[in-house]
């Protein structure tokens, strides 16, 4: 018996304010050609990158939240950072502007690609985005103790200009800076919901989701509402980013967050977090040949383009998962598709090569 119904969930996160931004739920599509040609187990997509919001992402779900915190401290400047293709930044940027509200978007170089308006950054420019460019080490995104002293300086900035600023931690997902509840959890733990009641009303019942998972916010709401709802379902995390370790860490943190925020009384514990870290290649954002192929196997087959970032990333593990017999032919999984598809055009010319050897 699970420790919470889906009205009771859906009752404590409705306490929390948003703005309805997107289109929900998002379609659960199985994904019958890829399934066929990698013999089982049953693949089903959760489309997130149709969420209907500057090209759809899973962080359009989060900012339904957080862009209410920010209306609500009257913050006029949004402040964040992430990588120079940054699906999340593009979203805040979206979101910001519907809302007369200036993005200004701190974007590290992670990986060998030219500071060209293409894909994401392209977007960020038509947004009329604040864009300020950093160097980065290759294939990490910077923490934001890390960043502490550039992000303090773009504060102090906006504040001696009179303005009031809210800064967005990475991708929604830690409790820090502006932001003081799991709000980008929050959400996922709904999404999480809105799986459950699909896959009832298709008739089955699956045993895993598996999704990229970057700064941790959309693992943790999930692993939230699997423990609340279903604990037969396992949530798995393929790592874009950082080593499982000290990553796993964060997002046990966030997931207790959530709970606590959410008045829940369920406890999370450290093997709740499953990550995969196997299929980090060089880092964030570095494309290779498994992702590369991924990508073209998920075109092919179903008439579906994955990120290379995150997505592919995500797909070429569990294809490689798959082929090493971790799921069983009749099992069925869940794939969440998190958006992103704009960075396939800066990265053009490595996908273009790779698929050509």
């Amino acid at each position: 018996m699970a420790p919470f119904s889906i009205p009771e969930i859906k009752k404590r996160i409705g306490t929390f304010p948003k703005k309805t931004l997107i289109f929900l739920p998002t379609p659960l599509q199985k994904l019958e050609y890829l399934s066929q040609a990698l013999g089982g187990p049953e693949i089903y997509m959760k489309r997130d990158d149709l969420t209907g919001l500057a090209f759809g992402g899973n962080k359009s779900r989060k900012l339904e939240f957080i862009i209410q915190d920010v209306l609500d401290k009257n913050a006029d400047v949004i402040i964040t950072w992430a990588g120079l293709q940054s699906n999340w930044c593009l979203q805040t940027a979206a979101v910001a502007r519907k809302f007369s509200i200036k993005p200004i978007l701190v974007l590290f170089k992670t990986y060998d690609l030219p500071e060209e308006y293409d894909g994401n950054l392209l977007l960020d420019y038509i947004l009329n985005a604040d864009v300020r460019l950093r160097e980065a080490e290759k294939g990490r995104i910077p923490r934001i103790e890390d960043i502490e002293e550039i992000i303090d300086g773009v504060i102090n900035e906006v504040k001696e200009m009179g303005h009031t600023p809210y800064i967005a931690p990475i991708g929604g997902s830690m409790v820090g800076c502006s932001m003081e509840k799991p709000l980008g959890a929050v959400s996922y733990v709904n999404a999480f919901v809105e799986i459950f009641e699909q896959v009832k009303d298709k008739g089955i019942e699956i045993n895993a989701i598996l999704h990229a998972t970057g700064s941790g916010g959309t693992q943790a709401g999930l692993i939230v509402g699997a423990k609340a709802l279903d604990e037969n379902i396992k949530v798995l995390g393929v790592s874009v980013s950082e080593e499982k370790e000290p990553y796993s860490k964060e997002v046990l943190t966030v997931a207790r967050d959530t709970v606590k925020a959410l008045g829940m009384n369920i406890s999370i514990d450290r093997e709740d977090v499953v990550i995969f870290d196997e299929y980090l290649g060089e880092g964030y954002g570095v494309l290779d040949k498994e992702v590369s192929e991924a990508i073209r196997l998920v075109a092919v087959k179903e008439g579906i383009f994955l990120d290379p970032v995150y997505t592919g990333k995500a797909m070429a593990a569990l294809i490689d998962l798959v082929h090493k017999g971790l799921f069983k032919k009749e099992d069925k999984i869940v794939f969440i598709h998190t958006g992103g598809t704009p960075a396939l055009f800066p990265n053009k010319h490595n996908l273009v090569n790779f698929l050509k050897e």
